[in-house]
Order: C-alpha cells, then structure tokens, then sequence
C-alpha cells in the first residue's frame, strides 16, 4: 500500500495523535487547578489512548505525601472531576509511572530529589527524557523555579530528548513585568520550549472559528468592513470572586480575561487566513491583528471599569465586592471591565470591536457576535419589519457550544411581516462525541511540541501594549462604576454603545 494511503499518512489530521515517551511534572500539584483539571486531564487522555503506556506523573508540592498519598489524591481527583468514566484497568497502568517529590521552591534538596525521580522513570517507564514541567504556581513563584530547573539540569536537553516548560497565566502584570518575565524563562528555555496556557484556545468551539471561517466559502466574502457593522466579545460569569481575593484583588478583570483571552478571541475572529495551521503561521496572522489594535481617542468615553455591588443572583442575595472577605474596603479593582477598540487594516478599518468581561452578571457566557449592517435598501413597509433586527453569527464559546445565524424570515400568514429567527448548530446535538476538556488538548499538544493553540511571546507583549494605556488611565480617574449583582454590568457600559447607536447583545 503506496504511503500516501490516508490510513497510513502520518500527516493525516483525522487520526488520532498520540504521545510518544514522555511524563508530565506538576509544581504546585495541590491546588485547585490541578485536581479539578490537570490530574483529571491526564487520566481523561489515558483513558482515550492518546498517552504512551509508560507515561509518568510527577507531582511536586509542600506536603509530607509519600508516592502512595500522592496516587491517591490523583485518584480522588479522577473520580470526581474526570469527564470519561473510570476503568481500573486504565487506573492500574497510570499508577506505574506516579511519584511525588515533597518539597519548596527554593529547596535545592528536593530539586535533586526531582532530577534523580525522573532519572529512575527513564529507566523504569521508558520516558526517554522526555518531561514537561507544569508551573501551577502564582506568578511570583515563576522566576524561582525556572531558576531552580536551569540550576539543577533539569531543562537541559540531551541528544534525542525534549524539556519543556509549561506557564499558567498572568504572563505578568503589565508590559514591563511580562517582558521581565519573558527574559528570564527564555534564559532557561528556548521559545520553542516555552508553552504559554491560554485554556480559552483549547476549547472546540475557539478552534472552530478557524473552520467556520476557512473552510467554508459562504462567510469569508462578507467577513470584513463592508459588510461588518461590529463586533462584540463577552466573557460573562455569574459567580463572584470566591475565595480568590488574594489573588484578584489589585489585577481585576481587563488583566485577567481581556488582556489574555478575549485579545486572542479577537486575533481569531479578525486574522486573514494563514498560509497553513503550523504554529509559526497562526502566530503571524494573530501578531498582525494585535499590532494593528488601535485605541480610542477617549479613554473616558469608549472604556468602562466597574464592581459589582449587593444584589440577587439565582434567587438569592449576594454581597457585594466590597463586603467580600479579604476584599480592602477601598479597593478600585474593576470585576466588570469593557472595551471598544479598532483593528487598523483594510479588512477591519472603521469596525468597533467591543470587548467585555464581568462578574455577578446575569449568566455564565462567553461568546462572538459578528453583527452584520442593515440592508441598504428595503421594499418591505416599515410596519412589515418593525421588529427586525440586524443579521449576526455568534459563536457560542460556552457552556452551549455552538454557532447562531441570526437572520430575518417571514412569519406565516396572508401578510407580508418579517422578524428574527435563529438558526443553530450545537455541538451536544450534531457530534456522537463530547468535546475533550481544554486541558485534555492542551495537554497533548505540549507532549507533541505542537504548539499552535499557545501564546507566543510577541503575542502576550502587544496584548499588554493594549491593556496598558486603559489601565494607566483608569488609575488615574475616579473609582470603578457601580453594577447591582445580577445585572448586565453598569449603565455606563450601555452609554458607551448607545452614543455608537448600537446597544450590547443580552445573551
């Protein structure tokens, strides 16, 4: 059978890819992130055999755990948290290759204790040398552990293996401190080594605006300024801070959703089509977009930051931001923060891109709306549509993954009347299979060293050249506006639309 047979084509996109000799490390495997997501990702990939059957699991942290404690907490982590169902056969062969090393950052004792750990899962699991180091650790902890690993040997590549770094955002705190940031993980790893994680990028319905946009001819010829009115990007949970005031206090949410997330949304939706779906390509087109950005003249008037106060969310009462435990009294962190701005190229030029993210709003969303111009001419009698709106595509990020067309139709009957209807795909409904958790897919590019879903380090210092103006400015002027708990964010963000003549969509 001649190789160019699609059932033995290496390069065949629609077999599965699996992950040749590799273990995965977890700094800071204890926390949250980890045992709702990491651990059970890891297993959920097993699960599908998309790990090598020597696949190891290093877990370092503080607790005085020995490699059975560890195994447990895995376990417990699995049965609560994993999305495939548990088969112990599968359990059995991952619990071959789990250790734990109990120490801190700084601690060069257990940094050896690592080094000689994976030395032993190379011999014993056939790893090759082939480790991802996951920093699941706030941000200040990242420069010691880099540190450490360069210290200890443990980002040296040896002939015919890899190390690589795996980085949870922030990528900073603002364009200094990324750039500070970038400098010293690139001291220890090449740009290549470095996987920056954006779990937005890893969802199916974020990947399949590139499907959408490229592989079907009916949108691309309308997807630009002459037929584009605007564009709207919401991030909207329904939750407040929880116990994370320690560490959302003092960054807020432009820095922690728009600067990352809804940025790369962004790039996504406005990007022309790349040469090909190698990672070097999609960066390229996803850098122009960002540094073709441009910002409003009036920061005052296309910006808005503000907090939720006292309210009612699903039926009961919630406190507001500034009664939450840990929270300063004073504090002027933004938990509502939205955005207009320009992408400043032929395709887009005169385009509003509106970008919002908020907590305590009406519903957990987050979605991409293309809103399409009125008709230039309409035969209709303004009483046949009064209640037509303006064509939209929306992307449904989550939770009902899926895609909207928004478009006028007539209603029955012996008249001639026109309203919106919708016409929807939903992953849940048209695919036997449910879509693997981001984590799952990330995760797997790292083994595989494809790095197409991942920030590269252009990409995180133009989004903060973006940010940085708006933050600047906001420290400057007044407090954050306030929002009721239960609400669609303040009135100042409808303002903002409505001077524009265009109001929010209400997902």
């Amino acid at each position: 059978m001649s190789s160019s047979n699609p059932l033995r084509d290496p390069a065949d996109r629609r077999l599965p890819r699996i992950a040749g000799p590799s273990g995965l490390v977890i700094f800071g495997v204890t926390g949250d992130l980890s045992r709702k997501k990491l651990m059970p990702a890891v297993y959920d990939l097993a699960n599908r055999g998309l790990l090598p059957p020597g696949f190891s699991l290093v877990g370092f942290a503080r607790r005085e755990w020995a490699n059975e404690d560890f195994a447990q907490e895995v376990h417990d982590a699995v049965k609560e948290h994993a999305r495939t169902p548990f088969r112990e056969e599968v359990w059995q062969q991952l619990i071959q290759g789990m250790r734990f090393v109990q120490g801190t950052f700084d601690d060069d004792d257990a940094f050896e204790r690592l080094r000689d750990t994976i030395g032993e899962l190379d011999k014993a699991q056939g790893t090759g040398g082939n480790f991802a180091f996951y920093l699941s650790v706030p941000p200040s902890a990242f420069p010691v552990v880099i540190q450490q690993l360069k210290k200890h040997g443990l980002a040296d590549q040896t002939s015919g293996s890899w190390r690589r770094a795996v980085i949870e955002k922030p990528f900073g705190h603002d364009l200094k401190s990324a750039e500070e940031l970038n400098a010293t993980v690139e001291e220890v790893f090449a740009p290549d080594q470095v996987f920056r994680i954006d779990h937005y990028l890893g969802k199916e319905t974020v990947q399949n605006i590139l499907a959408l946009r490229f592989a079907n001819q009916m949108f691309e010829p309308i997807w630009n300024r002459s037929y584009v009115d605007h564009v709207q990007i919401t991030m909207a949970e329904d939750i407040g801070i929880g116990g994370r005031a320690g560490y959302y206090d003092g960054i807020g949410a432009a820095r922690d959703v728009i600067q990352n997330h809804l940025l790369q949304l962004m790039a996504l939706t406005a990007m022309e089509e790349p040469s090909s779906f190698d990672a070097d390509a999609l960066a390229a087109e996803k850098t122009k977009v960002l540094g073709a950005v441009k910002l409003p003249r009036d920061l005052g008037a296309d910006t808005v930051r503000g907090q939720y106060a006292e309210g009612w969310q699903g039926g009961e009462k919630a406190v507001g931001y500034l009664q939450e435990e840990g929270i300063d009294p004073k504090s002027k962190t933004d938990t509502y923060a939205a955005i207009k701005v320009e992408v400043d190229n032929r395709r887009w030029a005169g385009v509003p891109f509106y970008l919002r993210t908020g907590k305590r709003l009406g519903r957990r969303v987050t979605e991409i709306a293309v809103v399409f111009q009125r008709a230039p001419h309409s035969p209709f009698d303004h009483t046949a549509t009064e209640e037509l709106g303006q064509n939209a595509i929306v992307i449904r990020v989550q939770p009902d993954e899926g895609i909207t067309v928004r478009f006028g139709s007539k209603v029955p009957g012996t008249s001639m009347e026109i309203r919106d209807v919708s016409m929807d795909f939903a992953y849940g409904e048209s695919f036997t299979e449910s879509s693997p958790e981001a984590y799952e897919r990330l995760i797997l590019d790292v083994l595989l060293g494809d790095s197409n879903l991942f920030p590269r380090t252009e990409e995180v210092e133009l989004s903060w050249k973006i940010l940085d103006p708006i933050e600047e400015y906001w420290d400057k002027h007044g407090k954050p506006a306030q929002y009721p708990s239960g609400t669609w964010g303040p009135v100042e963000a409808d303002e903002m639309l409505e001077r524009d003549g265009r109001s929010w969509r209400r997902p």
